[in-house]
């Protein structure tokens, strides 16, 4: 399967827009709950503004609030930001940590998040398990779970080594473009043979 995807794609890359692990850390917590799209429509302002974490701790979160405004839960989100960059600068020298624990103590950041700055920014080989993964994990019969963390676990136990760095972006641009959600478009997927899914969907007549 994953031999496949990287014939497809040999360097799949992350839809979100950002320059460096700062300003993918704050790209990742704004995304929860939220499309890569919406996020990457506010994230220009916002940088403009403070792309670096001394610029956005110098903030306040009605400053951040304003530029984020058109995203969900932006409110919150507008806090975990300015909280998270002035941990980061008075913690960190100003470095986003490259290591899981010190990640997920910052406001905001939780598994999932840690997990996509690791991978992206750092170059290590998790797994971040969102609603795209989660579902194709379960519907191929990949990596069956009830919980995010049961599949991620599963995942790290059943892709080769090999494959682990990039299996991230291979799944979810698997769910969000052809297994999805509501109907999958099994008849353009390349790995629908190796699928445990029984209800295969035809192309459209």
């Amino acid at each position: 399967m994953f031999a496949r995807f990287q014939a497809l794609d040999p360097e799949p890359q992350t839809e979100l827009k950002f320059r460096d692990p700062f300003t993918l850390l704050v790209a990742v917590v704004l995304s929860a709950q939220a499309t890569d799209t919406s996020v990457n429509q506010v994230t220009p302002a916002l940088f403009a503004a403070a792309d670096t974490p001394e610029k956005m701790a110098s903030l306040d979160e009605e400053e951040v609030s304003k530029r984020i405004k058109s995203i969900g839960l932006f409110r919150s989100k507008a806090k975990n930001v300015v909280a998270l960059s002035r941990k980061i600068v008075a913690e960190y020298d100003g470095l986003v940590p490259d290591c899981r624990e010190d990640l997920e103590g910052l406001p905001g950041v939780g598994r999932k998040t840690a997990n996509v700055v690791l991978n992206v920014a750092f170059g290590q080989p998790t797994i971040a398990i969102d609603t795209h993964i989660f579902r194709v994990s379960n519907r191929t019969g990949l990596a069956p779970g009830k919980t995010p963390l049961e599949v991620e676990e599963t995942l790290e136990r059943v892709i080769p080594d090999q494959y682990k760095l990039h299996a991230h972006h291979w799944l979810i641009l698997h769910g969000r473009y052809i297994c999805k959600a509501r109907k999958p478009e099994c008849w353009r997927c390349h790995v629908s043979d190796m699928c445990a899914f029984n209800e295969k969907v035809a192309a459209p007549t």
